[in-house]
This record gives structure tokens, sequence and C-alpha cells, in this order.
């Protein structure tokens, strides 16, 4: 299990200039994450998506957000998701307890 707090210090420093967790945020240039965990790729309300990441049709959970956060661009081809990834394991760890407490 991943550390809430440096996860929450590290999705500020790197994910908040594009996406909010709370509910009935607002989109940035990415999707606000209200809800994410159980959700379809391509599915947050009233945010403009990708065909690419509409297409892609998996559930968000620990195991696909890992994957994902690892290199957005390989895991969703087309995605307009710029952040080039997350490479430490424990980094992507703790974002996804943060986001998992935050994001529900």
């Amino acid at each position: 299990m991943g550390d809430i707090a440096k996860g929450k210090k590290s999705f500020v420093q790197r994910c908040s200039a594009c996406h909010t967790v709370e509910k009935d945020g607002k989109h940035k240039q990415g999707p606000n994450l209200w809800g994410l965990f159980g959700r379809k790729t391509g599915q947050a309300p009233g945010y403009s998506y990708t065909q690419a990441n509409i297409e892609k049709g998996i559930v968000w959970d620990e195991k696909t957000l890992d994957v994902y956060l690892t290199n957005p661009k390989k895991y969703i081809p087309g995605t307009k998701m710029i952040f080039s990834g997350l490479r430490k394991k424990k980094h992507r760890t703790d974002i996804i307890a943060y986001l998992k407490d935050a994001t529900s």
C-alpha cells in the first residue's frame, strides 16, 4: 500500500496543473478524477476525450493505473495526456493510494 500523504504531495507537484480530484470539481486540461476507480476510460461526464481513450475500454483500478502512469502514451496511444509517466514504482504506488482516498 502506498503512502497517501506522499502521494498527495506528488499529485500536487506533478498532476494538479491538469487534474482536480474533488466531487463536482472542474475539468482542466485533463479530466476531474472524482469517481475514477471503477470507471471505464474516457467516461468522465463533460470532458472531451480522444477516441483512443474512449475505445481503450478498460476499467480504472490500482493495476490499470499503475501501468498507465508508467507510460500513458504507450498504454493508450493517441491519448492527449502530455505527462511522460512515473518511472519509480513507489511514486506510482503513493499517487494511486492518494487517488483512491481522494476520489471516492
